[in-house]
């Protein structure tokens, strides 16, 4: 098995565990789709640039108020929530979860996908 098709597993995986959990992504900080259990619908590409740029911003005004460097991005609209953690070096876990999703479960998921995702990287 080649290591996306291992990433693409392990997504799916984490999606299957959580109900809550929509949709996720392995993206890299400059904006590349490293791998995807997103809806067919949904463009990659433009996930993987704004992505990038909350990447971006987050971590500038965590350095910018000393706080250290980024860990997590939230993003909180009426229909759910966008969550990126950091994974791997480089990299950043995207989760689209339902507005019912209890936000510490889900962190508590992403964690071990986090680790998961460091073994095949």
């Amino acid at each position: 098995m080649s290591r996306t098709e291992e990433l693409n597993k392990l997504l799916r995986q984490l999606q299957s565990g959580t109900p809550e959990i929509e949709a996720s992504a392995l993206i890299s900080e400059d904006g590349l789709m490293i791998a995807s259990a997103l809806p067919q619908h949904v463009d990659e590409m433009r996930v993987a640039g704004m992505s990038s740029t909350l990447i971006s911003l987050g971590s500038r005004a965590a350095l910018e108020l000393s706080r250290g460097g980024l860990e997590q991005v939230l993003v909180r609209g009426p229909q759910g929530y966008v969550v990126l953690s950091a994974a791997a070096s480089g990299t950043m876990l995207l989760v689209l979860a339902t507005r019912e999703a209890k936000l510490g479960l889900v962190f508590l998921d992403m964690a071990k996908t986090v680790k998961e995702i460091a073994k095949v990287l």
